[in-house]
């Protein structure tokens, strides 16, 4: 910790004073609610969760308010906030086969099983700031357009999730029936899996830490470096989104008391698979290989990165090379996370001083002892 001059408590708790009345803006205006946050703000919301590591809708809309929207010191609130709740097991994997799905796209074939669902999204919308105000007293959603057979694609409100429909297959399924890509090992019924909350990160991690550590990770700094895979720096084929997917699933449960699975809730949740194609290698045939991203919320961008960078650096696990910054796990999972590295960064506001003055001591006995050359003159 460091010493404040002195007086500093006091101007501690005057720019805590300052904080709250800026927070609450004009009084003039209406206080804006967590209500109004959840259902006008959702992605943010659907961001913090996240990022924060909990799902809780309210506990997210609470500290978009209290930070200003400054989504960083949210997930912080966040995170702190989830440290204060009691953990009382595990679930059981969400099977998202059976997501009730109001989103699902497909970049490598146009007919997939189930079908495609375009479902909200701002991909086919105008980059143009709307500027008719709105009547608050109308409800200015647009109806869903209907289809040739007189079905309209579903479109829930932030809270009216869609009934559970019937298995639906990955598209992923298809090319692994077909033998062009393997499929991963199959997880042991008792294994409760790492949390990354409860121990250190480690090196080398095993892929359900980087998992782990993607999806809270910062959708910023996860975007930058899947970017960078595109621009060259790692990936040496062009990706292809086999699948984008967002819904809700169901949550069981066993309580050691019941001995039988309880259904718990449900949760949104965005899935991606990204796919590429692996040439032939030795005692290997070509095939394809395909990166994974599972988020709370509607996180499309964040899913997207963190399924190309899964595929990164399971490339980097296999050959055991990181060329590039985004094939290192250190790298990437070492400067993912934005609390960690926005307290470090955020940590040069506090006074520096006594570091500082050992900087001048040092830089003054070096000019002492410099004889200028012609160059100084």
């Amino acid at each position: 910790m460091y010493v404040a001059v002195k007086g500093g408590e006091r101007a501690v708790k005057n720019s805590q004073i300052l904080v709250a009345g800026k927070r609450r803006g004009d009084i003039n205006v209406p206080k804006i609610t967590p209500d109004q946050i959840k259902n006008q703000l959702g992605l943010g919301v659907d961001r913090v969760m996240a990022e924060g590591s909990l799902y809780d809708e309210h506990a997210a809309a609470m500290a978009i308010r209290q930070a200003q929207g400054d989504m960083t010191e949210a997930i912080f609130l966040v995170r702190a906030f989830r440290t204060t709740l009691k953990r009382f097991g595990n679930s059981i994997p969400v099977e998202t086969t059976r997501m009730a799905a109001f989103r699902r796209v497909s970049g490598i074939f146009k007919d997939i099983p189930g079908g495609q669902i375009l479902g909200p999204t701002y991909d086919y919308t105008h980059r143009l700031i709307e500027s008719c105000p709105e009547d608050d007293t109308q409800d200015t959603r647009e109806r869903p357009l209907e289809t040739e057979n007189g079905m309209s694609d579903p479109a829930p409100a932030s809270h009216d999730a869609p009934p559970f429909p019937g298995e639906l297959p990955r598209v992923i399924d298809i090319l692994q029936t077909r033998g062009l890509m393997q499929k991963d090992p199959a997880i042991p019924p008792n294994d409760d899996g790492e949390d990354l909350t409860r121990q250190p990160l480690t090196f080398p991690a095993s892929r359900s830490l980087r998992l782990q550590a993607l999806a809270r990770g910062d959708e910023g700094f996860l975007l930058g470096s899947a970017y960078s895979l595109q621009r060259g720096f790692g990936l040496d084929r062009h990706p292809f989104l086999g699948e984008l997917k967002i819904g809700y699933a169901a949550v069981w449960y066993t309580p050691p008391e019941l001995g039988f699975k309880i259904n718990i809730g449900r949760i949104k949740l965005t899935e991606c698979f990204m796919v590429n194609r692996q040439d032939d290698a030795p005692k290997k045939a070509a095939g394809f290989e395909t990166g994974y991203g599972l988020v709370f919320g509607q996180n499309e961008r964040k899913a997207m990165a963190m399924s190309l960078l899964d595929r990164s650096l399971r490339t980097n696990e296999n050959t055991g090379k990181a060329d590039y910054p985004a094939r290192d796990p250190e790298f990437v999972l070492s400067h993912c996370d934005n609390v960690e590295s926005s307290g470090f960064v955020q940590h040069l506001k506090l006074p520096h001083y006594v570091d500082f003055q050992s900087e001048l001591v040092f830089i003054r006995s070096r000019r002492k002892d410099h004889v200028p050359d012609e160059g100084d003159r």
